[in-house]
């Protein structure tokens, strides 16, 4: 992924539970390229998160596909790239950034970014809301509540922030 933010050098944010170290892409034929849909109109949701995987982020997911209809997939990859858009944003560089994508296969797909940042106190968010600052609110959680999932976000400071997205694996409710 390319740089962005202020600093001009992409932050990866931070570990997962296992303390991953070292950018690693998911091995397996449809890493790097995106493959368009399938017959149900489904499409691999692996590729989309693969291509964020850079020095400071490391992307997790099953060796098998994870299949989503294709809006729901471009709107779940938006709202990872907004995740890690804000740990670029806000944290110090060289922050580290996991991506770990699952799927239990009973109906849903959870996807987490967690980073190794600073984090921030509970009531932050609330805050920034309230300001007008609706990032978070529009570009994660209005993402993934209007594919009928939901979003947890878990942080602290000087523990690093962790976004859990759910999704149903089949079509959005209409």
């Amino acid at each position: 992924a390319a740089a962005s933010g202020r600093r001009g050098a992409r932050r990866s944010p931070g570990g997962t539970r296992g303390g991953t170290r070292g950018a690693r892409r998911t091995p397996g034929p449809a890493q790097g390229a995106v493959h368009g849909p399938g017959p149900s109109g489904e499409v691999d949701l692996r590729p989309l998160l693969n291509g964020h995987a850079s020095p400071n982020v490391t992307v997790s997911a099953p060796a098998t596909p994870v299949r989503l209809p294709a809006d729901a997939a471009r709107e779940v990859g938006a709202a990872v790239a907004a995740a890690l858009d804000n740990v670029r944003r806000h944290c110090p560089d060289g922050t580290r950034a996991w991506v770990l994508l699952e799927d239990d296969g009973a109906g849903e797909v959870v996807v987490s970014v967690r980073d190794d940042g600073p984090g921030m106190p509970r009531e932050r968010l609330a805050e920034a809301a309230a300001a007008g600052r609706l990032g978070v609110a529009q570009s994660i959680r209005g993402r993934i509540r209007d594919l009928g999932g939901t979003v947890s976000i878990v942080s602290a400071p000087g523990q690093g922030t962790e976004i859990e997205m759910a999704v149903p694996a089949g079509p959005p409710p209409p």
